[in-house]
């Protein structure tokens, strides 16, 4: 007899754990559409195979298919018209309290300056030529060279030039001057907070931004990692932790399968907390965290009607896959959703 019941409570609990986290009886709201977030706007690709923090990644372009620049108006009205639905996009503070919009905490390799991005007052900034690094010949012709020139933009002046999108505000530093910044020039600017769909970067200031700002969402490096471990611990039982709430949850889809619940489940209860989630590219170790839902490998892993964000760094390839996996049509097109 004691062996019957010592063999039946590990199925028992296996059972309820089972009962407790599949989506099988769990469904995804619906008619809710799948959203797509630009990394860069629509900008040049580079090999990224063994690139580290300070990789000069213009020096490995990939030869250019289009004339797009990461972090540029044009770059990031592009990518809207593919339909992005958010643009992500970088920011340093300058000296004269202004926010650049680059990816490099250098100027060295994009563009014909020198010096430390964040270093650099704006109207310095304003003069260099960000297309001047450009190659993908190993610097036999730079093709974006002349190109560039005056196209950095302060953060405002995207806001400004792009009135309908919405826009995740990548922190380049740690400095919780930036967070207290953002937060002065949100308030300050009713148009600019409603542009503003979330934040992520250095813990200081995405953390400090959102603590500032009334129901500004984003995520740190140090909040993402507590969400998902925590989860990981104790996501079984239902519970969703204080890091995964009113937040943004980003997800690698090639781990996407250890979150309890996944998909319908987890993303429900990510809802529940206040939380959208992010389906982030696959992750490996020594990452730098920008890899995207960018090939048909990585978007067959995208659940069917999986109505949160996804993130790639191609929004000019991403409608064909849209289109073969049935989701809710990107815009300019009728919305037709998965089922």
């Amino acid at each position: 007899m004691r062996w019957k019941i010592a063999a039946t409570v590990p199925i028992a609990i296996a059972a309820a754990l089972w009962l407790g986290n599949t989506s099988l009886f769990s469904q995804f709201p619906e008619g809710k559409p799948l959203r797509i977030i630009a990394h860069r706007g629509q900008h040049q690709l580079f090999d990224a195979t063994n690139v580290r923090n300070d990789t000069c990644t213009a020096s490995l372009m990939l030869p250019p298919t289009h004339d797009f620049l990461e972090n540029t108006v044009a770059g990031m009205k592009a990518a809207f018209d593919a339909g992005a639905d958010v643009v992500e996009l970088d920011v340093h503070l300058t000296p004269d309290k202004q926010f650049a919009v680059f990816h490099d905490w250098t100027l060295d390799c994009r563009t014909d300056g020198k010096g430390v991005t964040e270093q650099t007052p704006m109207a310095v900034l304003k003069t260099l030529d960000i297309g001047y690094g450009y190659t993908s010949d190993g610097g036999r012709t730079f093709p974006f060279r002349g190109k560039g020139a005056g196209l950095m933009p302060a953060l405002p002046e995207v806001f400004e030039a792009l009135p309908e999108g919405r826009f995740l505000i990548n922190f380049k530093s740690r400095r919780k001057e930036e967070g207290e910044a953002l937060a002065a020039l949100l308030d300050t600017e009713p148009a600019f907070r409603q542009a503003t769909f979330g934040v992520y970067g250095g813990n200081e200031p995405t953390e400090t931004s959102m603590a500032l700002v009334t129901g500004l969402h984003g995520y740190s490096g140090r909040s993402a990692k507590s969400c998902l471990v925590n989860y990981l611990a104790l996501g079984w039982s239902g519970h969703v932790p204080e890091a995964c709430r009113n937040g943004l949850v980003p997800v690698p889809v090639n781990l996407a399968f250890l979150m309890w619940g996944w998909p319908e489940r987890f993303y429900n209860r990510m809802q529940a907390a206040g939380s959208d989630v992010i389906l982030i590219g696959p992750f490996e170790a020594g990452d730098s965290g920008s890899s995207g839902i960018d090939d048909r490998e990585a978007w067959n892993g995208v659940p069917d009607g999986f109505p949160g964000l996804v993130w790639t760094n191609v929004i000019e390839k991403t409608r064909p896959e849209v289109d073969r996996r049935g989701f809710c049509a990107l815009p300019a097109k009728p919305v037709i959703c998965a089922k």
